[in-house]
């Protein structure tokens, strides 16, 4: 069913498909996806479309082939993140971490290299774009991800509770909401997803706090047409989430780094703009205490129409349109 898009056509993999265990533990496999996504071959083709979160950036192509990469983000584990991931996975000493530290910098490496073969580079945000310039020395154009809008429906009418959603890993920082609420508790936090973080913050938990575990996108849905606000403490290239909380016409409280600015219209005092949402400059929890209270004490400037219009700017309809634009120009060009 969730192939069902590609309408019977072809799927061609890699040489990892058939290695033991790739179905769940395909990370463990990580210093062999470059060598793996080189081996595809590609001459057949006048026009290669990537889209690249790690290595599908570096499949190999020639002189008269046209390769637009769609680039998520460089792989930031082996760039700016790497000393967190090493000590989020337990590996900042011993003879793992040495190896695992090795792969990172071949890995990083190669990223850099196969980036000299990509004749048109697209970021999925201008936060994506600065570090694709930082890291490959290239520019980037910037064509936002596509939102399937429609199937987030406004709600004008909201309750009193509060929403995060995600997978509940490290880099997400819930935790640090779980602390906010602790420090809040006439009010209620809603948490949905799972993840290996999940029994380290419902023992952190006060009861507050509910933990709905994986739910369906329908208890999804509902749960974000009807929370007074959607809570959002991770640095993301770019934040799918606030944006479809914002298309149910509820407001987002974010931290202000990362893509999600280019998502939020944050609220600012004195002026008449319509806020989607506001922003919370440090992670820590006493930061998120105070955005929630600073929200509450401006809820009536915050209207759910207005959020909901701000969402329809991500609609797959204008992905589509930006990214054929790119092409056309590149392949004029």
């Amino acid at each position: 069913e969730e192939r069902a898009f590609l309408d019977n056509r072809p799927v061609t993999t890699s040489f990892l498909q058939r290695l033991p265990f790739a179905r769940k533990h395909f990370r463990n496999y990580l210093s062999l996806m470059p060598i793996a996504v080189e081996q595809f071959d590609l001459s057949g083709y006048e026009l290669i479309l990537s889209s690249s979160h790690a290595v599908a950036k570096g499949v190999i192509t020639g002189p008269d082939q046209l390769h637009v990469s769609y680039i998520h983000s460089p792989m930031r584990y082996a760039w700016d993140l790497q000393h967190q991931y090493l000590r989020e996975a337990g590996l900042e000493r011993g003879m793992k971490s040495a190896y695992v530290r090795w792969v990172l910098h071949r890995l990083r490496i190669w990223d850099v290299r196969s980036s000299f073969s990509v004749d048109r580079m697209v970021a999925n945000s201008h936060f994506v774009a600065r570090r694709i310039e930082k890291l490959y020395r290239r520019k980037a154009a910037v064509v936002h991800p596509p939102v399937d809008v429609d199937k987030f429906t406004l709600r004008v009418e909201k309750e009193e509770f509060y929403l995060t959603a995600s997978r509940l890993v490290p880099y997400k920082r819930v935790d640090l909401l779980v602390r906010a609420f602790a420090q809040l508790p006439e009010r209620k936090l809603v948490v949905i997803g799972d993840g290996p973080q999940l029994e380290r913050l419902q023992k952190m938990a006060t009861d507050n706090v509910a933990f709905m575990g994986f739910q369906p996108f329908e208890v999804l849905l509902e749960r974000m047409q009807r929370a007074k606000a959607f809570l959002f403490a991770a640095e993301e290239d770019f934040g799918i989430t606030p944006v479809e909380a914002q298309a149910c016409g509820t407001p987002v409280i974010a931290y202000g780094q990362g893509g999600v600015i280019e998502s939020v219209v944050g609220l600012l005092s004195g002026t008449d703009d319509a806020p989607t949402g506001l922003f919370f400059e440090e992670q820590t929890p006493e930061a998120v205490v105070e955005a929630v209270k600073r929200f509450e004490k401006n809820s009536d400037r915050f209207d759910p129409r207005a959020i909901r219009a701000n969402a329809e700017r991500f609609a797959p309809a204008r992905f589509r349109s930006g990214m054929d634009a790119v092409i056309r120009k590149a392949l004029e060009s």
